[in-house]
């Protein structure tokens, strides 16, 4: 017997590969553009350095709210991902924050085009987190109105939400490490 894999997980790595794809047009472009000179060096905001904190931990207790929701640990699964949601926020306004500490120093989007770069860069993958945030809304409403049980559909929506969740927090880190990488 063969292993298939289900249509929506498909489609979904389907969709992570073009927002890769998207993504590293963004940072080739930006390799070329600082490849032109008359690049402007600035200090990578500290909320950055948080936000990526938070969002690893989102993506830890994610997971152990699918993995309780496995077990039927109903109290543990719907507080984790609550929490999620909490942090998933909250990377969001610390993004907020770093591009605010950037304009703040003179980083702007029409200033130099390396602040521009960070700002597509951080702005584009923070609308990848909204999307992330309505799936983990839409978990908690299931959560919270339908009655406890572990079926393979409530399986398989929990599990297209974490795969994302944790697809966009793997895109961060990557984005974040090329940003300090190539500033």
């Amino acid at each position: 017997m063969r292993n298939k894999i289900h249509a929506q997980k498909f489609a979904l790595y389907i969709s992570f590969a073009s927002i890769v794809m998207m993504f590293i047009a963004f940072t080739s472009a930006y390799i070329v553009k600082q490849a032109a000179g008359n690049w402007l060096e600035f200090a990578i905001p500290n909320m950055f350095y948080i936000s990526t904190v938070v969002i690893l931990l989102s993506s830890i207790t994610l997971h152990s709210s699918y993995k309780s929701f496995l077990a039927g640990k109903e109290g543990m699964y719907k507080t984790l991902l609550i929490v999620s949601f909490i942090l998933g926020i909250a990377f969001l306004i610390l993004q907020y924050y770093g591009w605010q500490d950037m304009f703040a120093v003179g980083v702007d989007l029409k200033g130099n085009v390396s602040g521009s770069f960070v700002y597509l860069i951080t702005g584009v993958h923070a609308l990848h987190i909204v999307g992330g945030i309505a799936a983990i809304i839409v978990a908690i409403v299931h959560a919270f109105t339908l009655r406890f049980r572990v079926t393979e559909k409530r399986k398989l929506r929990f599990e297209l939400t974490l795969h994302y969740w944790h697809f966009v927090d793997f895109l961060w880190l990557y984005l974040f490490g090329f940003i300090l990488l190539y500033r």
